[in-house]
């Protein structure tokens, strides 16, 4: 049970998952043992390691750091499970075909249903054997170099994961994008974090040309910046908060396409801070916004609770891609926000929320989607009444400790 009113207070998130699936990626091709300096690990992140030591490293997680030893590349064929991870997947698929590994890939929840065939499509036209169905697939064969295609308005994962795995092949490749890229800043911290481990990925006018025969090195140490999309919901709270609310851990100059949330808030009137390492938001006078979500789409769930607290009409555009996360959140975010007072209305690519300023509370459900039980917990900051939320452990996938984090701040 969520208590209504404002908080006030300080949090430190969790390190950025969308950073750990990468560094433990580049760990693992590495060729001398890393350790990653991070703060939690959540249920995507776990998933990754699960698939890496199936693929024959060694990952330790233990306290406030996750230790890769780079282990040979297996014999025949392995077992693995992505759980719900769309990056996982995403990510090492390409990277089992560089490898010449095969594996019978298990997937859980609604990951099935996610956009994977035109990446697939694209790993069959250069070597792989790529088939599946009801919730596991199946791949073998070695991808050649070469010239790749793949949608950018789909998933820039799809990029993320050729970037990460054609370094590896023996001759030059390239990646094009078409459609346009979405996301963009989470392909450019791929291309940070290869960097970082001594591959380079040339940016050409419409995608990449990435040498071959590369040989990853992360450092010894490396550290995880802080999860710019796991601290919405906190940043959102602040923003109803005479006291404020501090996120300590952030780095301002991240390029997680999530970093937009400050500018976001600025627009729609709080008053931001941002410092080296912290970023505290407090009240101001709030009103409408547009939000063209095609490059933020795990921010809309948090910015609806908040567009309930603005005075005027927001409209949320560009959010197609929503109805293929954890739960269709067109429909979900809607429907929970609206259980609790909410005047919010979902379109075919977004939504229109009239702000009233403050909601009911009540019960809603999580759909058993992480994103929207953080939202019900920021929509708790208006609520005049508690907020139960169903499946609230949901949570775990990307913040494991986000309700133990949410009582340290103190209700106004």
């Amino acid at each position: 049970m969520i208590a209504a009113g404002a908080r006030r207070g300080a949090v430190a998130v969790p390190s950025s998952k969308s950073a750990l699936h990468r560094l433990l990626i580049c760990a693992a091709l590495s060729d001398s043992p890393s350790v990653i300096r991070c703060r939690g690990v959540s249920g995507d992140v776990e998933a990754t390691a699960d698939c890496l030591r199936a693929m024959g490293a060694g990952v330790t997680v233990g306290g406030e750091s996750i230790t890769v030893v780079p282990g040979p590349t297996p014999r025949g064929n392995i077992t693995m499970n992505c759980r719900e991870s769309g990056s996982t997947l995403r990510f090492l698929l390409p990277v089992l075909g560089a490898l010449g590994i095969g594996a019978e890939i298990k997937m859980e929840g609604r990951l099935p249903l996610r956009p994977i065939e035109p990446l697939a499509e694209e790993l069959r036209r250069h070597g792989m054997t790529v088939a599946g169905k009801d919730g596991t697939m199946i791949c073998s064969g070695r991808l050649r170099p070469g010239r790749y295609a793949v949608p950018g308005d789909v998933s820039s994962q799809f990029v993320t994961g050729l970037l990460l795995a054609l370094p590896l092949m023996s001759g030059d490749s390239t990646v094009d994008v078409t459609g346009g890229l979405v996301s963009a800043g989470y392909v450019t911290l791929t291309e940070k974090t290869m960097k970082s481990a001594g591959v380079t990925a040339e940016k050409r006018e419409h995608g990449w040309h990435i040498p071959g025969n590369q040989a990853y090195r992360l450092p010894r140490e490396v550290e995880a910046e802080g999860d710019w999309s796991g601290a919405a919901a906190f940043l959102c709270m602040g923003a109803v908060s005479d006291g404020g609310v501090t996120v300590l851990g952030l780095d301002g100059d991240s390029v997680q396409g999530d970093r937009r949330i400050a500018a976001l808030l600025r627009d729609a009137g709080a008053e931001v801070t941002v410092s080296p390492g912290t970023v505290t938001v407090r009240r101001g006078r709030l009103g409408a916004v547009r939000v063209d979500a095609a490059d933020v789409p795990d921010l809309v769930p948090a910015l609806c609770a908040l567009a309930a607290a603005a005075e005027g009409e927001t409209r949320i555009v560009n959010a197609g891609r929503l109805r293929y996360k954890e739960s269709d959140r067109l429909k979900t975010t809607a429907a929970a926000l609206s259980a609790l007072g909410a005047d919010i209305r979902a379109g075919d690519d977004g939504f229109v929320i009239r702000g009233t300023g403050r909601l009911r509370g009540g019960a809603c459900e999580s759909f058993g989607d992480h994103r929207i039980a953080m939202a019900a917990a920021a929509a708790a900051s208006i609520c005049e009444g508690s907020v139960a939320v169903d499946g609230a452990e949901c949570v775990d996938k990307s913040y494991p400790g986000f309700w133990d984090d949410l009582d340290m701040l103190e209700v106004e």
